[in-house]
């Protein structure tokens, strides 16, 4: 939702709230606030619950999960490794 936001101004901002006012009060937009925020709480806890049962579930099999932090690593060197072989290229044009 926050890479739609990018692309919102201002004006657009206030546009979409003035209609959001319009078709449902003033008195309802705090409830339905309430209710978006209670549901992206359930969405978050209900994501963070499949994530631990992952990892619990591949810790009782015996896999390894910090492949993933081993890959990000090595991919950071490479990057670095990159970075010092075109820094005096890049300095040149």
């Amino acid at each position: 939702m926050n890479s739609i936001l990018l692309f919102i101004s201002g004006p657009e901002i206030m546009v979409v709230m003035l209609i959001v006012v319009m078709v449902f009060g003033a008195d309802k937009i705090p409830e339905i606030a309430r209710g978006l925020g209670k549901g992206m709480r359930q969405v978050k806890d209900a994501t963070n619950d499949i994530k631990r049962e992952i990892k619990e579930s591949s810790e009782k099999q015996g896999i390894d999960t910090d492949i993933t932090k081993d890959i990000k690593k090595e991919i950071g060197e490479v990057k670095d490794n990159l970075d010092d072989l075109t820094g005096p290229i890049k300095r040149q044009m």
